[in-house]
Parts: structure tokens; sequence; C-alpha cells
């Protein structure tokens, strides 16, 4: 058994391997640190690329394509570790040595059950001008994740597309709602604990359901920004894809209806509704019908799915300690960010003090 293993999931990303692999290698050089790839029974030659050019690489091979969610769970069934740090493929690191403040605070602080490092934006060709010395926060996870408290995640260096430069403004360690599964680093008893990532979510919004779910239980959650990584985002869809679109709303659907309070359940369900068909109703006016559809779409299945999630809620809804808690920021995001022009955490912060 290793003390870190770091998994990245893989689906037709032989190039992303090639560019981004031997910088995590070379970076997470270690006793007890192992580098795997699970694969999603990838169509091109990632399992070639990987036996020839990596073949010290452990390699996790599916017999298809599991999505995110179970397909990390099904590889980390067959992991040994103290902690899962879960990778992206698009992800570079340029920090030698980049896990120890992770592992430190994770053996130092046992009831922080997962954490992830300073997730900064990979620019795959740099904008023209640009200084190669400015820093900008990813979108995936920033410094640490939160929700407001309709369900809309923001980060600690990113508020909807507002996205900041990095001065070091978000540099403290801080406790925060959800961890990105970009860069996921998770003790491996409480990621099976709380019941692994949510399959029938496939991909999008299953770390934060998972995270929700361990806030739930009573662990913490940080970001170690001595820590960083570098993602590149988007590899496998696009911002505006219409399935993107489908999942998102769905899947932050069915993580409300898992995870909300008693006491909020209705009311925000009906307001993220009706904030849904506003959605909707800008996709129509900007001539994207096929995101409107998913919109559409999504609450039709989750009416379908909700009542198999009954019990499923009914079992996190256990684990709280109060009636009353709730792990979501106590504002509109919306309201915040569109009428009051507060995009940056930070102006959150100082105005509505959490």
């Amino acid at each position: 058994m290793c003390k870190v293993a770091i998994v990245i999931l893989n689906w037709n990303g032989a190039e992303m391997m090639r560019h981004y692999l031997p910088s995590v290698i070379q970076c997470s050089q270690g006793e007890g640190i192992e580098v795997i790839v699970a694969d999603n029974a990838s169509t091109d030659n990632s399992i070639l690329l990987l036996q020839t050019e990596f073949p010290d690489i452990r390699i996790i091979q599916l017999d298809k394509n599991y999505g995110f969610a179970d397909g990390y769970n099904r590889a980390l069934h067959e992991v040994e570790a103290t902690y899962y740090l879960l990778l992206n493929s698009d992800v570079e690191i340029r920090q030698p040595g980049w896990l120890q403040p992770m592992t430190k605070y994770m053996d130092t602080h046992p009831q922080v059950a997962a954490c992830q490092p300073k997730l900064l934006k990979l620019q795959a060709t740099p904008h023209r001008g640009e200084d190669e010395g400015v820093r900008y926060f990813e979108y995936a996870g920033a410094s640490g994740g939160f929700i407001d408290k309709y369900g809309y995640p923001y980060c600690r260096g990113r508020v909807f597309d507002t996205i900041e430069e990095d001065k070091g403004q978000y540099d403290e360690i801080a406790s925060v709602m959800w961890t990105t599964g970009a860069a996921m680093m998770v003790r491996s008893d409480i990621y099976w604990k709380a019941g692994g990532l949510d399959a029938r979510f496939f991909a999008h919004m299953e770390e934060i359901d998972l995270c929700w779910r361990m806030r739930i239980m009573g662990y913490e959650l940080v970001c170690i920004p001595q820590s960083s990584a570098f993602h590149l985002g988007g590899a496998t869809l696009n911002q505006g894809n219409p399935r993107k679109t489908f999942l998102n709303f769905r899947n932050n659907l069915l993580m409300l209806y898992k995870n909300l309070p008693e006491s909020q359940l209705t009311s925000v369900l009906k307001m993220r509704t009706l904030l849904d068909w506003v959605a909707a109703l800008q996709f129509l006016i900007k001539c994207d019908p096929q995101n409107m559809k998913a919109i559409f779409k999504a609450h039709k299945e989750f009416k379908q799915l909700k009542p198999l999630y009954a019990t499923t809620r009914q079992r996190i809804q256990n684990y709280r300690t109060s009636a009353l808690q709730s792990e979501m920021s106590d504002f509109s995001l919306l309201w915040q960010y569109y009428i009051k022009g507060r995009k940056t955490y930070k102006a959150l912060h100082l105005i509505n003090n959490i």
C-alpha cells in the first residue's frame, strides 16, 4: 500500500498525456508515491503510448467509457493508498515536491477529508502580447470552491466567468466547501465512507456532490495554495457544448436534492427551476436552441431520477448533526454578481462576511 496514489483518468487523451504526464512524473518523485493511469476504454493510441513511452506507469484498463464519476470509482477499487490524488490528464506540474504541502497538512489534520492545490490556467497558446509572467486562476477550481444559496459554484479567484490574476491574494490555507476534481487529494477511507463519486452523474458536479457529502458527515476540506498545478481545461467538453449544459444543469439539481437540509429543499428547488427557465430564455434570445433544449431535458431527467434518489437523500441527511445545518453561502450569487457588481471572492467575502 502506497501513501499517495496519483490516479489520472484518461479517455482518448494520448496527446494530453504525451505533453503533461512527464511533468507529473518528474515532480512527484518520492517514497510511497505511485502514478497510475486509468483508461476509460480509449479508442486512440493511449495504451500504446503508455506502454512504449511510459513503461513504468501502472495502467488500469476499463472495459468501456464509464465517464468521470464511475470511471474513477472502478479504478480506485483497484488502488491501495492512504490518499488518492485525482488528477486530470491535462494538468501540468511545475513545482518539484508539489505533493508535500498537501500530504503534510493531511497528516497533521485528521478531520480534513480532502484538499486541493492552487489551480492555475495553463495557456496552450499564449495570447499575443501576453506577459508570460502573468498567471490566472483556472475556472475549474482556482483556490478552492464554494456554492451560493441556490447551488451556483464559485471559487476564490473565479466567480462565474470573471477569472482573477493570481497576485498571491488567496495564498493562505483556507477552509472551502468543495475541492476541484481536476486535482483533488482525498483520504481513501473517507472517499468510500462517503460513497465515492455518484456514478449516475457520469461527469460534471460530481466532485462538488462528493465534497458536500463529506462536509455533511462533519469533515473539513481545504485549499493548500503552497502546492500548485496548471490546468488546461475543456479537454473533454468545451463550454457551450449542449451535452455539458445538460449534465451541469441535471447534476446540479440532483446534487441539491440529495444534500440540501429539509428546511431549504422546497424553496431552493422552486427558485432554481425559475432561474433555469430564465437561463433557457437567454439561450433562446441568443439563437441557441440546442442549449435551451438541454436545460429542458435536464429538468425532465431530474424529475425521472428524483424518486430513485429518495433513499440516498435520506441516508445522507441522517449524517447531519443539526437540522438547520447548511454548507452553502447565504446569498444569491446571481444578485451579487449581476446587480451589485461584486465579481470577486474578496468582494463577496467583505460584503457578506462569509
